[in-house]
């Protein structure tokens, strides 16, 4: 891809936030990447970074610059795609994003049949469970399990994030089962920072449910294993706990009573007149990797 090295030194160090690991991303020494910098600085006329002793920080005209290099780069990308498009084999960097647990558990296990099958793509795949900015973190594709997505990404529903409730046998026989909704009152109640209300759907009727959860944590696997532990009652996806109903380390709670069936599983990405083969190879696989009827087949009936 013909790039401007000094260009591309710059967007290395706006995503890495030090001249370091943009230097290490470039395969060149931190004094080279310095002088690198400088000289395009120079050439410019205008600052492009704060430096200070641990990091560097883009000054206005350097976020302004970065984002006409983004569109650039983007470009660039789909240009290169087009190409590598026509010959058939996706090739090239491809970034993708997925929820933690979601990500390791559905996703991780399949990814060397993926490799194996496309060895010109040069993967980054990061676990997060927080909302991915696709173009502000330069993500080519994203799993997302929302009730919607938004208009600006194209996105590919795999399937149903099919939710229940649920407890381990120790909690309910230290504390009951709820017997009907308003129960959930008198209960311990476990959800990830954000997962609150939860809006529950039974034979037509809908209730929201806002409480603090029991437990405060930003990690949806540790809300599992609170669950799994006895701590409380969580509203959980069967993707991430039909093997424990399965085997009774957790028992389902209000059986009547799931989540919006509105959430789904999406794959995402943005929005342009030829979308990278990389991505539609990376779509086409989690299509057929992700399943929901094997983990309806996990939960007893």
């Amino acid at each position: 891809m013909a790039f401007d090295p000094d260009y591309a030194l710059f967007v290395a160090v706006a995503a890495g936030g030090s001249l370091s690991a943009a230097a290490r991303s470039l395969h060149i020494s931190p004094a080279m990447a310095s002088k690198r910098l400088q000289r395009l600085e120079n050439r410019l006329g205008v600052r492009l970074v704060h430096r200070t002793t641990r990091r560097l920080a883009l000054t206005e005209a350097g976020a302004r610059f970065r984002d006409d290099l983004d569109g650039v780069l983007a470009a660039l990308g789909e240009a290169e795609a087009r190409v590598t498009g026509a010959r058939g084999e996706p090739a090239g960097p491809l970034r993708v994003s997925a929820p933690t647990s979601f990500g390791r558990l559905h996703v991780a296990p399949h990814l060397g049949a993926f490799l194996a099958a496309y060895p010109r793509i040069d993967l980054a795949f990061d676990l997060s469970d927080h909302f991915v900015d696709l173009l502000g973190e330069r993500v080519d594709c994203a799993i997302r399990i929302a009730g919607a997505v938004p208009g600006s990404v194209v996105a590919h529903r795999l399937g149903e994030s099919r939710r229940v409730l649920c407890a381990a046998p120790a909690y309910l026989a230290k504390h009951g089962a709820p017997g009907r909704i308003g129960d959930l009152a008198d209960h311990r109640l476990l959800a990830a920072d954000g997962q609150m209300p939860w809006r529950l759907v039974a034979a037509g009727k809908t209730v929201a449910i806002e409480r603090a959860s029991h437990v405060r944590t930003n990690s949806s696997e540790m809300i599992r294993e609170l669950a799994l532990g006895g701590v409380g009652i969580a509203l959980r996806s069967l993707w991430d706990v039909g093997d424990a109903l399965r085997d009774g380390r957790l028992v389902r709670v209000l059986d009547a009573w799931e989540g919006s069936a509105e959430v789904g599983i999406y794959a995402v990405h943005l929005p342009g007149p030829a979308v990278p083969a990389a991505v539609s190879a990376f779509v086409a696989f989690l299509r057929e990797t992700i399943d929901p009827r094997r983990w309806e087949a996990m939960t007893p009936a």
